[in-house]
């Protein structure tokens, strides 16, 4: 994960060009990869909610 992404904060070029990575992947290692990526990006709107409750 970026710093960015550790500050609940994404750059969208970054992730259209992740996605691109993603992309010219073989089949087989594309659900992986979108997997990890569902996570992390998860995990980066989880911690931004938490952020507006004052937790």
């Amino acid at each position: 994960m970026t710093n960015d992404e550790e500050q609940g904060t994404l750059d969208p070029d970054a992730l259209v060009s992740r996605l691109s990575l993603i992309e010219e992947r073989p089949l087989s290692e594309r659900a992986d990869a979108y997997a990890r990526l569902h996570d992390e990006l998860s995990t980066v709107l989880e911690g931004s909610d938490h952020e507006g409750t004052g937790r």
